[in-house]
Protein backbone atom coordinates (compact mmCIF):
# COMPACT_ATOMS: atom_id res chain seq x y z
CA UNK A 1 0.00 0.00 0.00
CA UNK A 2 1.41 3.37 -1.05
CA UNK A 3 1.94 6.00 1.60
CA UNK A 4 0.10 9.36 1.34
CA UNK A 5 2.08 12.01 -0.53
CA UNK A 6 2.74 15.28 1.31
CA UNK A 7 4.22 18.26 -0.55
CA UNK A 8 5.92 21.16 1.21
CA UNK A 9 6.36 24.31 -0.83
CA UNK A 10 6.59 28.09 -0.85
CA UNK A 11 3.89 30.32 -2.29
CA UNK A 12 5.30 31.92 -5.43
CA UNK A 13 4.51 35.61 -5.11
CA UNK A 14 5.19 36.08 -8.84
CA UNK A 15 4.49 32.74 -10.53
CA UNK A 16 1.41 31.93 -8.43
CA UNK A 17 -0.08 35.43 -8.95
CA UNK A 18 -3.58 35.71 -10.42
CA UNK A 19 -6.55 37.83 -9.35
CA UNK A 20 -8.95 37.52 -12.30
CA UNK A 21 -10.75 34.77 -14.16
CA UNK A 22 -7.99 34.64 -16.79
CA UNK A 23 -5.62 33.34 -14.15
CA UNK A 24 -6.60 29.86 -15.35
CA UNK A 25 -4.87 30.66 -18.62
CA UNK A 26 -1.58 31.11 -16.76
CA UNK A 27 0.70 28.40 -15.48
CA UNK A 28 0.77 28.69 -11.71
CA UNK A 29 3.17 26.06 -10.34
CA UNK A 30 1.53 25.56 -6.92
CA UNK A 31 -1.91 25.03 -8.45
CA UNK A 32 -0.58 23.02 -11.42
CA UNK A 33 1.25 20.74 -9.02
CA UNK A 34 -2.11 19.46 -7.81
CA UNK A 35 -3.48 18.92 -11.33
CA UNK A 36 -1.30 15.99 -12.35
CA UNK A 37 -3.43 12.86 -12.66
CA UNK A 38 -0.49 10.59 -11.89
CA UNK A 39 0.52 12.47 -8.73
CA UNK A 40 -2.12 12.28 -6.02
CA UNK A 41 -1.24 14.78 -3.30
CA UNK A 42 -2.84 14.07 0.04
CA UNK A 43 -1.68 17.26 1.75
CA UNK A 44 0.04 20.47 0.69
CA UNK A 45 1.96 22.41 3.35
CA UNK A 46 2.01 25.96 1.93
CA UNK A 47 4.53 28.40 3.41
CA UNK A 48 3.99 32.15 2.92
CA UNK A 49 4.30 35.45 4.75
CA UNK A 50 1.50 37.69 6.05
CA UNK A 51 1.67 40.06 3.07
CA UNK A 52 0.72 37.22 0.73
CA UNK A 53 -2.29 36.02 2.72
CA UNK A 54 -4.86 37.16 0.14
CA UNK A 55 -2.99 35.41 -2.69
CA UNK A 56 -2.68 32.27 -0.55
CA UNK A 57 -6.45 32.26 0.00
CA UNK A 58 -7.08 32.35 -3.76
CA UNK A 59 -4.54 29.59 -4.40
CA UNK A 60 -6.10 27.40 -1.71
CA UNK A 61 -9.56 27.98 -3.21
CA UNK A 62 -8.33 27.11 -6.70
CA UNK A 63 -6.67 23.92 -5.47
CA UNK A 64 -9.97 22.89 -3.88
CA UNK A 65 -11.54 23.12 -7.35
CA UNK A 66 -8.92 21.14 -9.26
CA UNK A 67 -8.01 18.65 -6.52
CA UNK A 68 -10.66 18.40 -3.78
CA UNK A 69 -8.85 15.42 -2.26
CA UNK A 70 -5.83 17.62 -1.42
CA UNK A 71 -5.86 19.25 2.00
CA UNK A 72 -3.95 22.54 2.12
CA UNK A 73 -2.34 23.62 5.40
CA UNK A 74 -1.00 27.18 5.54
CA UNK A 75 2.13 28.12 7.50
CA UNK A 76 2.85 31.80 8.20
CA UNK A 77 6.59 32.54 8.13
CA UNK A 78 7.86 36.11 8.33
CA UNK A 79 11.06 37.01 6.46
CA UNK A 80 11.92 40.71 6.10
CA UNK A 81 14.41 40.15 3.26
CA UNK A 82 13.74 37.09 1.06
CA UNK A 83 17.22 37.46 -0.48
CA UNK A 84 19.05 37.28 2.86
CA UNK A 85 20.51 33.74 2.97
CA UNK A 86 21.00 33.69 6.73
CA UNK A 87 17.48 34.92 7.50
CA UNK A 88 15.74 32.67 4.98
CA UNK A 89 17.74 29.62 6.00
CA UNK A 90 17.00 30.32 9.68
CA UNK A 91 13.25 30.58 9.05
CA UNK A 92 13.09 27.37 7.01
CA UNK A 93 15.37 25.56 9.44
CA UNK A 94 13.01 26.50 12.29
CA UNK A 95 10.09 25.18 10.25
CA UNK A 96 11.90 21.89 9.59
CA UNK A 97 12.74 21.37 13.27
CA UNK A 98 9.20 22.16 14.44
CA UNK A 99 7.40 20.10 11.81
CA UNK A 100 6.23 16.65 12.93
CA UNK A 101 7.72 14.38 10.30
CA UNK A 102 6.37 10.84 10.03
CA UNK A 103 8.49 9.24 7.28
CA UNK A 104 7.25 5.74 8.16
CA UNK A 105 3.69 6.83 7.41
CA UNK A 106 3.99 9.58 4.76
CA UNK A 107 6.05 10.24 1.61
CA UNK A 108 7.41 13.83 1.53
CA UNK A 109 8.24 15.99 -1.50
CA UNK A 110 9.81 19.45 -1.32
CA UNK A 111 8.62 21.76 -4.13
CA UNK A 112 11.58 23.91 -5.20
CA UNK A 113 10.06 25.69 -8.21
CA UNK A 114 8.62 28.66 -6.32
CA UNK A 115 10.25 31.20 -4.03
CA UNK A 116 13.46 33.17 -4.51
CA UNK A 117 16.64 31.44 -5.60
CA UNK A 118 17.87 31.87 -2.03
CA UNK A 119 14.82 30.03 -0.69
CA UNK A 120 15.28 27.25 -3.23
CA UNK A 121 18.91 26.82 -2.20
CA UNK A 122 17.90 26.65 1.46
CA UNK A 123 15.26 24.02 0.74
CA UNK A 124 17.88 22.00 -1.14
CA UNK A 125 20.34 22.24 1.78
CA UNK A 126 17.75 21.25 4.37
CA UNK A 127 16.66 18.27 2.28
CA UNK A 128 20.21 17.19 1.54
CA UNK A 129 21.09 17.33 5.26
CA UNK A 130 17.97 15.27 6.12
CA UNK A 131 16.51 18.02 8.29
CA UNK A 132 13.68 17.49 5.83
CA UNK A 133 13.40 13.71 5.25
CA UNK A 134 12.09 14.11 1.72
CA UNK A 135 12.79 14.13 -2.00
CA UNK A 136 12.73 17.21 -4.19
CA UNK A 137 10.08 17.86 -6.84
CA UNK A 138 10.66 20.32 -9.70
CA UNK A 139 7.76 21.44 -11.90
CA UNK A 140 7.90 22.99 -15.38
CA UNK A 141 5.28 24.83 -17.49
CA UNK A 142 3.60 23.18 -20.50
CA UNK A 143 4.85 23.79 -24.00
CA UNK A 144 3.51 26.90 -25.69
CA UNK A 145 -0.19 26.58 -26.49
CA UNK A 146 -0.71 23.40 -24.49
CA UNK A 147 -3.45 23.30 -21.84
CA UNK A 148 -2.00 20.60 -19.58
CA UNK A 149 -0.45 21.41 -16.16
CA UNK A 150 3.07 20.93 -17.45
CA UNK A 151 5.55 18.35 -16.19
CA UNK A 152 7.32 17.44 -13.02
CA UNK A 153 10.47 15.60 -11.97
CA UNK A 154 11.23 14.01 -8.60
CA UNK A 155 14.85 14.21 -7.45
CA UNK A 156 16.22 11.84 -4.81
CA UNK A 157 19.45 13.37 -3.54
CA UNK A 158 22.54 11.22 -3.14
CA UNK A 159 23.52 12.48 0.29
CA UNK A 160 26.95 10.88 0.20
CA UNK A 161 28.28 13.34 -2.40
CA UNK A 162 28.13 16.48 -0.29
CA UNK A 163 30.04 17.71 2.73
CA UNK A 164 29.45 21.47 2.47
CA UNK A 165 27.05 21.51 5.41
CA UNK A 166 29.51 20.44 8.09
CA UNK A 167 30.31 23.97 9.25
CA UNK A 168 26.65 25.06 9.12
CA UNK A 169 25.68 22.52 11.75
CA UNK A 170 28.64 23.02 14.10
CA UNK A 171 26.48 24.94 16.57
CA UNK A 172 23.82 22.24 16.46
CA UNK A 173 26.44 19.57 17.11
CA UNK A 174 27.76 21.49 20.11
CA UNK A 175 24.24 21.74 21.45
CA UNK A 176 23.89 17.96 21.07
CA UNK A 177 27.17 17.32 22.91
CA UNK A 178 26.19 19.63 25.75
CA UNK A 179 22.80 17.95 25.91
CA UNK A 180 24.35 14.48 26.28
CA UNK A 181 26.57 15.81 29.08
CA UNK A 182 23.53 17.30 30.89
CA UNK A 183 24.91 20.77 30.23
CA UNK A 184 28.04 20.06 32.32
CA UNK A 185 31.17 21.71 30.93
CA UNK A 186 33.43 18.70 31.36
CA UNK A 187 37.19 19.18 31.15
CA UNK A 188 38.32 15.58 30.68
CA UNK A 189 39.56 15.35 27.08
CA UNK A 190 38.98 11.60 26.73
CA UNK A 191 35.42 11.88 28.03
CA UNK A 192 34.66 14.76 25.67
CA UNK A 193 35.93 12.70 22.72
CA UNK A 194 33.77 9.81 23.87
CA UNK A 195 30.62 11.96 24.04
CA UNK A 196 31.39 13.48 20.65
CA UNK A 197 31.55 10.03 19.07
CA UNK A 198 28.37 8.90 20.85
CA UNK A 199 26.53 11.98 19.56
CA UNK A 200 27.72 11.29 16.02
CA UNK A 201 26.62 7.65 16.13
CA UNK A 202 23.32 8.35 17.92
CA UNK A 203 22.19 10.81 15.25
CA UNK A 204 23.34 8.78 12.26
CA UNK A 205 22.60 5.19 13.25
CA UNK A 206 19.78 2.98 14.51
CA UNK A 207 22.13 0.09 15.23
CA UNK A 208 22.38 -1.22 18.82
CA UNK A 209 24.56 0.70 21.26
CA UNK A 210 26.40 -1.05 24.10
CA UNK A 211 27.29 1.14 27.10
CA UNK A 212 29.80 -0.42 29.48
CA UNK A 213 31.48 0.83 32.62
CA UNK A 214 31.31 0.52 36.39
CA UNK A 215 28.11 0.78 38.38
CA UNK A 216 27.05 4.40 38.86
CA UNK A 217 29.09 5.73 35.93
CA UNK A 218 25.92 7.17 34.35
CA UNK A 219 24.88 4.57 31.78
CA UNK A 220 21.15 4.91 32.50
CA UNK A 221 21.26 8.70 32.43
CA UNK A 222 23.21 8.70 29.17
CA UNK A 223 20.70 6.30 27.59
CA UNK A 224 17.89 8.71 28.49
CA UNK A 225 19.83 11.63 27.05
CA UNK A 226 20.50 9.74 23.82
CA UNK A 227 16.78 9.09 23.50
CA UNK A 228 15.89 12.74 24.19
CA UNK A 229 18.47 13.90 21.63
CA UNK A 230 17.13 11.53 18.96
CA UNK A 231 13.58 12.60 19.81
CA UNK A 232 14.53 16.27 19.46
CA UNK A 233 16.13 15.57 16.08
CA UNK A 234 13.03 13.54 15.07
CA UNK A 235 15.05 10.35 14.66
CA UNK A 236 12.56 8.35 16.74
CA UNK A 237 8.80 8.61 17.21
CA UNK A 238 8.13 5.98 19.86
CA UNK A 239 8.90 6.07 23.56
CA UNK A 240 11.88 5.06 25.69
CA UNK A 241 11.29 1.78 27.50
CA UNK A 242 13.73 1.01 30.32
CA UNK A 243 14.21 -2.27 32.15
CA UNK A 244 16.90 -3.57 34.51
CA UNK A 245 17.49 -7.16 33.43
CA UNK A 246 18.75 -8.05 36.91
CA UNK A 247 15.15 -7.70 38.11
CA UNK A 248 13.82 -10.22 35.57
CA UNK A 249 13.75 -13.76 36.84
CA UNK A 250 12.21 -17.06 35.74
CA UNK A 251 9.02 -17.29 33.68
CA UNK A 252 8.15 -13.69 34.47
CA UNK A 253 11.16 -12.49 32.46
CA UNK A 254 9.88 -13.88 29.16
CA UNK A 255 6.39 -12.49 29.75
CA UNK A 256 7.67 -9.05 30.77
CA UNK A 257 9.90 -8.68 27.72
CA UNK A 258 7.93 -10.42 24.99
CA UNK A 259 4.38 -10.43 26.36
CA UNK A 260 1.88 -13.26 26.58
CA UNK A 261 -1.59 -14.18 25.43
CA UNK A 262 -4.50 -14.78 27.72
CA UNK A 263 -4.57 -18.25 29.25
CA UNK A 264 -0.97 -19.07 28.33
CA UNK A 265 -0.19 -19.86 31.98
CA UNK A 266 -1.87 -19.69 35.38
CA UNK A 267 -2.62 -16.06 36.18
CA UNK A 268 -2.56 -14.88 32.55
CA UNK A 269 -6.04 -13.37 32.69
CA UNK A 270 -5.55 -11.06 29.70
CA UNK A 271 -3.15 -10.39 26.86
CA UNK A 272 0.07 -8.55 27.72
CA UNK A 273 1.96 -6.82 24.89
CA UNK A 274 5.40 -6.86 26.59
CA UNK A 275 8.18 -4.28 26.72
CA UNK A 276 9.56 -4.98 23.23
CA UNK A 277 6.16 -4.22 21.72
CA UNK A 278 5.88 -1.09 23.84
CA UNK A 279 9.25 0.10 22.44
CA UNK A 280 8.06 -0.09 18.80
CA UNK A 281 9.28 2.98 16.94
CA UNK A 282 11.37 4.05 19.93
CA UNK A 283 14.27 2.83 22.05
CA UNK A 284 14.54 -0.17 24.35
CA UNK A 285 17.16 0.27 27.08
CA UNK A 286 18.18 -3.04 28.64
CA UNK A 287 20.40 -2.25 31.62
CA UNK A 288 22.56 -5.08 32.97
CA UNK A 289 21.91 -7.09 29.81
CA UNK A 290 24.46 -9.68 30.97
CA UNK A 291 21.91 -10.87 33.56
CA UNK A 292 19.40 -12.04 30.92
CA UNK A 293 18.65 -15.76 30.87
CA UNK A 294 19.55 -17.96 27.90
CA UNK A 295 16.01 -18.22 26.49
CA UNK A 296 15.50 -14.46 26.70
CA UNK A 297 18.85 -13.88 24.95
CA UNK A 298 17.84 -16.16 22.08
CA UNK A 299 14.47 -14.44 21.67
CA UNK A 300 16.07 -10.99 21.85
CA UNK A 301 18.55 -11.91 19.11
CA UNK A 302 15.68 -13.04 16.88
CA UNK A 303 13.78 -9.82 17.61
CA UNK A 304 16.82 -7.70 16.67
CA UNK A 305 17.44 -9.55 13.43
CA UNK A 306 13.87 -10.18 12.26
CA UNK A 307 12.02 -7.36 14.08
CA UNK A 308 9.56 -9.98 15.31
CA UNK A 309 9.17 -12.35 18.26
CA UNK A 310 6.76 -14.90 19.69
CA UNK A 311 4.84 -13.86 22.84
CA UNK A 312 4.41 -16.56 25.48
CA UNK A 313 1.59 -18.91 24.45
CA UNK A 314 1.06 -17.25 21.07
CA UNK A 315 1.03 -19.02 17.70
CA UNK A 316 1.64 -15.81 15.70
CA UNK A 317 4.68 -13.59 15.92
CA UNK A 318 4.39 -9.97 17.04
CA UNK A 319 6.23 -7.16 15.25
CA UNK A 320 8.37 -4.44 16.82
CA UNK A 321 10.96 -2.19 15.24
CA UNK A 322 13.05 -0.54 17.94
CA UNK A 323 16.60 0.57 18.58
CA UNK A 324 18.41 -1.24 21.39
CA UNK A 325 20.67 0.43 23.93
CA UNK A 326 22.26 -2.11 26.27
CA UNK A 327 24.13 -1.40 29.47
CA UNK A 328 26.45 -3.62 31.49
CA UNK A 329 29.12 -3.40 34.17
CA UNK A 330 30.34 -6.90 33.31
CA UNK A 331 32.84 -8.07 30.73
CA UNK A 332 30.47 -9.84 28.35
CA UNK A 333 33.31 -11.62 26.59
CA UNK A 334 34.06 -13.40 29.87
CA UNK A 335 30.37 -14.23 30.24
CA UNK A 336 30.52 -15.73 26.75
CA UNK A 337 33.60 -17.81 27.68
CA UNK A 338 31.80 -19.05 30.78
CA UNK A 339 28.73 -20.02 28.74
CA UNK A 340 26.56 -17.37 30.41
CA UNK A 341 26.02 -15.13 27.38
CA UNK A 342 25.40 -15.94 23.73
CA UNK A 343 28.32 -15.18 21.46
CA UNK A 344 26.03 -14.39 18.51
CA UNK A 345 24.03 -11.90 20.60
CA UNK A 346 27.21 -10.17 21.74
CA UNK A 347 28.34 -9.93 18.12
CA UNK A 348 24.98 -8.36 17.23
CA UNK A 349 25.05 -5.67 19.96
CA UNK A 350 28.79 -5.00 19.88
CA UNK A 351 28.85 -2.82 16.75
CA UNK A 352 29.02 0.41 18.77
CA UNK A 353 30.49 -0.09 22.24
CA UNK A 354 31.32 2.83 24.52
CA UNK A 355 32.89 2.51 27.96
CA UNK A 356 31.93 5.21 30.43
CA UNK A 357 34.81 5.97 32.81
CA UNK A 358 34.27 6.06 36.56
CA UNK A 359 34.43 9.32 38.50
CA UNK A 360 37.85 8.43 39.89
CA UNK A 361 39.15 8.51 36.29
CA UNK A 362 37.82 12.03 35.69
CA UNK A 363 39.34 14.23 38.38
CA UNK A 364 39.14 17.25 36.07
CA UNK A 365 35.35 16.90 36.11
CA UNK A 366 34.87 16.90 39.88
CA UNK A 367 34.30 20.66 40.10
CA UNK A 368 31.94 20.96 37.08
CA UNK A 369 29.90 18.05 38.43
CA UNK A 370 29.93 19.60 41.88
CA UNK A 371 28.11 22.64 40.48
CA UNK A 372 25.66 20.40 38.63
CA UNK A 373 24.88 18.30 41.70
CA UNK A 374 24.49 21.43 43.85
CA UNK A 375 21.86 22.74 41.41
CA UNK A 376 20.05 19.39 41.44
CA UNK A 377 20.10 19.24 45.25
CA UNK A 378 18.90 22.83 45.49
CA UNK A 379 15.98 22.01 43.21
CA UNK A 380 15.14 18.89 45.25
CA UNK A 381 15.37 20.61 48.64
CA UNK A 382 13.90 23.92 47.51
CA UNK A 383 16.78 26.02 48.88
CA UNK A 384 19.77 27.88 47.47
CA UNK A 385 22.96 25.90 48.18
CA UNK A 386 26.53 27.14 48.50
CA UNK A 387 29.83 26.08 50.10
CA UNK A 388 31.93 28.25 52.32
CA UNK A 389 35.32 28.86 50.71
CA UNK A 390 37.15 26.59 53.20
CA UNK A 391 34.52 23.85 52.87
CA UNK A 392 34.64 23.88 49.08
CA UNK A 393 38.43 23.74 48.95
CA UNK A 394 38.48 20.85 51.46
CA UNK A 395 35.86 18.82 49.62
CA UNK A 396 37.42 19.31 46.19
CA UNK A 397 40.89 18.46 47.56
CA UNK A 398 39.51 15.27 49.07
CA UNK A 399 37.36 14.36 46.06
CA UNK A 400 40.32 14.54 43.67
CA UNK A 401 42.76 12.70 45.91
CA UNK A 402 43.67 8.97 45.88
CA UNK A 403 41.86 8.78 49.21
CA UNK A 404 38.52 9.20 47.39
CA UNK A 405 37.63 5.85 45.86
CA UNK A 406 34.18 6.80 44.52
CA UNK A 407 33.35 3.10 44.27
CA UNK A 408 29.71 4.02 43.58
CA UNK A 409 30.83 6.74 41.13
CA UNK A 410 28.21 9.44 40.55
CA UNK A 411 25.76 7.73 42.89
CA UNK A 412 28.24 8.22 45.73
CA UNK A 413 28.93 11.78 44.61
CA UNK A 414 25.26 12.74 44.37
CA UNK A 415 24.47 11.14 47.74
CA UNK A 416 27.34 13.04 49.38
CA UNK A 417 26.03 16.39 48.13
CA UNK A 418 22.46 15.58 49.18
CA UNK A 419 23.59 14.60 52.70
CA UNK A 420 25.73 17.72 53.17
CA UNK A 421 22.96 19.97 51.82
CA UNK A 422 20.34 18.39 54.08
CA UNK A 423 22.56 18.88 57.16
CA UNK A 424 23.29 22.54 56.35
CA UNK A 425 20.64 24.94 57.73
CA UNK A 426 20.22 27.93 55.48
CA UNK A 427 21.81 26.10 52.54
CA UNK A 428 25.43 26.99 53.36
CA UNK A 429 27.70 23.94 53.63
CA UNK A 430 30.54 24.52 56.13
CA UNK A 431 33.84 22.74 56.71
CA UNK A 432 32.55 20.76 59.72
CA UNK A 433 29.82 19.22 57.55
CA UNK A 434 32.37 18.38 54.87
CA UNK A 435 34.65 16.65 57.38
CA UNK A 436 31.71 14.59 58.67
CA UNK A 437 30.85 13.52 55.13
CA UNK A 438 34.46 12.60 54.34
CA UNK A 439 34.52 10.37 57.42
CA UNK A 440 31.20 8.79 56.46
CA UNK A 441 32.44 8.02 52.94
CA UNK A 442 35.64 6.52 54.32
CA UNK A 443 33.70 4.08 56.47
CA UNK A 444 31.39 3.13 53.59
CA UNK A 445 34.27 2.58 51.18
CA UNK A 446 36.13 0.48 53.75
CA UNK A 447 33.12 -1.85 53.88
CA UNK A 448 33.02 -2.04 50.09
CA UNK A 449 36.76 -2.65 50.02
CA UNK A 450 36.36 -5.54 52.48
CA UNK A 451 33.70 -7.11 50.29
CA UNK A 452 35.92 -6.70 47.26
CA UNK A 453 38.60 -8.87 48.82
CA UNK A 454 36.72 -11.75 47.23
CA UNK A 455 39.04 -13.26 44.63
CA UNK A 456 38.43 -11.56 41.22
CA UNK A 457 40.45 -14.14 39.27
CA UNK A 458 37.88 -16.90 38.61
CA UNK A 459 35.68 -14.51 36.64
CA UNK A 460 38.64 -12.93 34.84
CA UNK A 461 40.74 -15.95 33.81
CA UNK A 462 38.42 -18.85 34.58
CA UNK A 463 38.13 -21.22 37.54
CA UNK A 464 40.48 -23.80 36.04
CA UNK A 465 43.38 -21.40 35.34
CA UNK A 466 42.94 -19.68 38.71
CA UNK A 467 43.10 -23.04 40.46
CA UNK A 468 46.41 -23.87 38.77
CA UNK A 469 48.19 -20.86 40.33
CA UNK A 470 50.26 -21.17 43.50
CA UNK A 471 48.53 -19.57 46.48
CA UNK A 472 51.21 -16.86 46.72
CA UNK A 473 50.99 -16.07 43.00
CA UNK A 474 47.19 -16.03 43.12
CA UNK A 475 47.06 -13.50 45.97
CA UNK A 476 49.61 -11.27 44.21
CA UNK A 477 47.84 -11.37 40.85
CA UNK A 478 44.46 -10.66 42.49
CA UNK A 479 45.90 -7.52 44.13
CA UNK A 480 47.35 -6.37 40.80
CA UNK A 481 43.94 -6.83 39.13
CA UNK A 482 42.23 -4.78 41.85
CA UNK A 483 44.80 -1.99 41.48
CA UNK A 484 44.22 -1.90 37.71
CA UNK A 485 40.46 -1.67 38.17
CA UNK A 486 40.78 1.14 40.71
CA UNK A 487 43.19 3.25 38.64
CA UNK A 488 42.49 5.53 35.73
CA UNK A 489 45.43 4.40 33.61
CA UNK A 490 48.15 1.76 33.33
CA UNK A 491 50.71 4.30 34.57
CA UNK A 492 48.58 5.20 37.59
CA UNK A 493 48.19 1.52 38.48
CA UNK A 494 51.95 1.04 38.14
CA UNK A 495 52.67 4.00 40.44
CA UNK A 496 50.30 2.59 43.06
CA UNK A 497 51.78 -0.90 42.90
CA UNK A 498 55.47 0.02 42.75
CA UNK A 499 55.56 3.16 44.91
CA UNK A 500 58.11 1.81 47.41
CA UNK A 501 60.52 0.32 44.90
CA UNK A 502 60.28 3.46 42.73
CA UNK A 503 61.32 5.62 45.66
CA UNK A 504 64.62 3.74 45.85
CA UNK A 505 65.45 4.33 42.17
CA UNK A 506 66.27 7.41 40.16
CA UNK A 507 63.84 6.42 37.37
CA UNK A 508 61.42 3.61 36.69
CA UNK A 509 58.91 2.82 33.97
CA UNK A 510 56.06 1.56 36.16
CA UNK A 511 53.66 1.10 33.24
CA UNK A 512 56.07 -1.10 31.30
CA UNK A 513 56.88 -3.10 34.42
CA UNK A 514 53.19 -3.74 35.08
CA UNK A 515 52.49 -4.54 31.40
CA UNK A 516 55.18 -7.23 31.40
CA UNK A 517 53.84 -8.73 34.63
CA UNK A 518 50.32 -8.95 33.18
CA UNK A 519 51.66 -10.48 29.95
CA UNK A 520 53.17 -13.36 31.94
CA UNK A 521 49.61 -14.28 32.90
CA UNK A 522 48.20 -13.64 29.41
CA UNK A 523 46.40 -10.54 30.66
CA UNK A 524 46.22 -6.96 29.36
CA UNK A 525 45.04 -3.66 30.80
CA UNK A 526 42.04 -3.60 28.44
CA UNK A 527 41.03 -7.16 29.29
CA UNK A 528 41.02 -6.42 33.02
CA UNK A 529 39.04 -3.22 32.48
CA UNK A 530 36.53 -4.86 30.16
CA UNK A 531 37.51 -2.61 27.22
CA UNK A 532 38.00 -3.43 23.55
CA UNK A 533 41.55 -4.31 22.59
Amino acid sequence: MMKPVVVIGLLGTTLDQGKWANRWERWRPTVALCQHEDLLISRLELIHDRRSSAMATRVVSDIEQVSPETKVVEHMTEVSNPWDLEEVYGALHDFARAYRWKPEEEDYLIHITTGTHVAQICLFLLTESRHMPARLIQTSPPKSGASNPGSYAIIDLDLSKYDRLASRFLKEQREGLSFLKSGIDTKNAAFNRLIERIEQVAIASRAPLLLTGPTGAGKSQLARKIYELKKTRQKVEGELVEVNCATLRGDAAMSALFGHVRGSFTGALKDRPGLLKKAHGGILFLDEIGELGGDEQAMLLHALEEKSFLPVGADREAHSDFQLIAGTNRDLSIRVADGMFREDLLARINLWTFRLPGLAERHEDIEPNLEYELERAASTLGVRLTFSREARERFVRFATSPEARWSGNFRDFNAAIIRMATLSPGGRIDKVTVEEEIARLGVAWHRVRSSELIDPLPELIGVERAGQLDRFERVQLAEVVRACRESGSLSAAGRALFASSRAQKQSSNDADRLRKYLARHELTWNLIRGEAE
